[in-house]
């Protein structure tokens, strides 16, 4: 067996900061931003609980108060938002190179998720995307298909134990089928007994971002964040070693593989990072995202069917896989899935840092400034989605598609940044729906809201409680 040397362990000393980091732009200062309007919020905590506590509510009512270009003073700095898809074309683009994720993420994620590609930077970003893009290849995605494929139908149909009529929390489904999904396409095992220690991980550190205490002490979120950390590099780690010397079609294996452009294999720990970067990725972002889609496809019944019979026609019938090449033929499926990520898209906002002076709506943004873009925010603005809480996915139609700005949907980011899975996440929807709607119909209590917790990543706090009727 190769032998791969296992990352350091973070440490608290090793949060990134301005004094640091003596390459990251420092923080103007508050003062700074007294141009620009806004408010600071309550002594020591600022904004931060009321953008916590409801982080829709409090962006519309700034935007309501001070327009598109607003201050906030969030974990103990003053920043600056930008809403409007003029916004997320000027950052997510970054023609210029005029802004910075790991500078805008780091100190949020850096104890999380270190040195993932959505906390890197202009040409190191470039050298590592371009290694890990081997694992999205054609090959290798159509033999993710025939996993997805087998695994998502054995796991549907072990739902409700047999019965015809059941009552089933979709988000916990979801996330525990697609935490075994990502083990078999991902990884290239079962999980067995280790799916709940990994899942507890993973949820452990996803929370951990938004804590309002930064660093991990004992019994608070960051600190049970890092220690979900710690397992999951120790596990993937020994994982590394075995896939480098007994290779196979699973991603894992693609990433230990990788190369840069001299040749040369990526680090251990670059791989490991990656790795658990993008199956936090995968697997919470899509559990939440097809969550929403189950959500409104139980509350619209005509477009539930209209998906239903559309996978039926495609695969021939219930039960059966969809080839690869028959993934792009399931229309109405994608326009669904792109509304449900609109409604509720699974990262609502993202921040950044100005490497240089900056000018947008009127105002002059100094370098240093966090500048954050809210697509949840933009995503439900009437100007653009009339009746924008209404579930349409015609509003996917190639024409409507062309009528609107080109940053005015943007759930998988934009530019160089572009989420590098977001082909796997499509595909792995597709196969999801087809699988399940062809089974179940699906049913939600009458007058039934689910209520939302909406950061770090949109999910249900009752689970989203739905009847499934078994059909096939």
């Amino acid at each position: 067996m190769a032998s791969v040397a296992a990352p350091a362990p973070m440490r608290a000393s090793d949060i990134q900061t301005d004094r640091g980091n003596p390459h990251w732009v420092r923080h103007p200062g508050d003062r700074a931003l007294d141009a620009i309007p806004g408010e600071d919020g309550w002594p020591i905590v600022g904004t931060t609980l009321a953008q916590l506590a409801d982080p829709d509510g409090f962006a519309r009512r700034m935007v309501a108060r001070y327009g598109p270009v607003y201050r906030t003073r969030s974990f103990g700095q003053r920043g600056v938002d930008l809403v409007g898809p003029e916004a997320n074309e000027l950052v997510l683009f970054d023609r210029d190179r005029q802004f910075s994720n790991e500078q805008g993420w780091g100190p949020i994620l850096n104890l999380l998720f270190p040195r993932g590609l959505m906390l890197m930077d202009h040409e190191a970003h470039r050298i590592d995307r371009r290694a890990l893009q081997v694992a999205f290849k054609p090959e290798p995605m159509k033999a993710y298909c025939d996993l997805l494929n087998r695994d998502i139908a054995t796991g549907v149909e072990q739902w409700g134990a047999g019965a015809d009529r059941f009552t089933m929390r979709v988000y916990d489904a979801i996330k525990a089928l697609t935490l075994q999904t990502a083990a078999t396409s991902f990884l290239g095992i079962p999980l067995g007994p280790e799916a709940d220690r990994l899942n507890h991980a993973f949820t452990a550190m996803v929370q951990a971002a938004v804590a309002p205490i930064r660093r991990p002490l004992p019994f608070t979120a960051m600190g049970r964040g890092v220690a979900g950390r710690k397992l999951m590099v120790e596990w993937f780690t020994r994982l590394l070693a075995e896939r480098r010397a007994q290779p196979g079609q699973d991603m894992f294996s693609q990433f230990a593989l990788a190369t840069r452009e001299d040749g040369s294999l990526l680090a251990a720990d670059v791989v490991v990072d990656h790795m658990i970067f993008l199956l936090m990725a995968a697997h919470d972002t899509i559990t939440s995202s097809f969550t929403t889609l189950i959500g409104h496809l139980a509350s619209n019944p005509e477009w539930q069917d209209r998906l239903r019979n559309e996978a039926l026609a495609v695969a021939g019938g219930a039960g059966r896989p969809i080839a690869h090449g028959d993934l792009g033929a399931l229309e109405w499926t994608d326009m669904a899935f792109k509304e449900a990520l609109r409604i509720m898209p699974p990262v609502p906002a993202l921040p950044r840092r100005a490497l240089r002076d900056i000018e947008f709506g009127g105002y002059r943004i100094p370098a240093g400034t966090t500048v954050g873009i809210n697509p949840a925010l933009v995503h439900t603005d009437p100007a653009l989605w009339p009746d924008p809480q209404r579930f349409d996915p015609t509003r996917f139609t190639p024409d409507k598609i062309a009528q609107r700005h080109k940053y005015a949907w943007v759930p998988f980011g934009g530019g160089a940044h572009m989420c590098l899975g977001l082909h796997f996440a499509t595909m792995q929807t597709r196969i999801l729906a087809h699988h399940i709607l062809t089974r179940f119909a699906i049913t939600a209590p009458a007058g039934y809201a689910p209520r939302w917790q909406a950061w770090p990543i949109p999910r249900p706090r009752d689970g989203l409680p739905l009847e499934f009727r078994r059909i096939c």
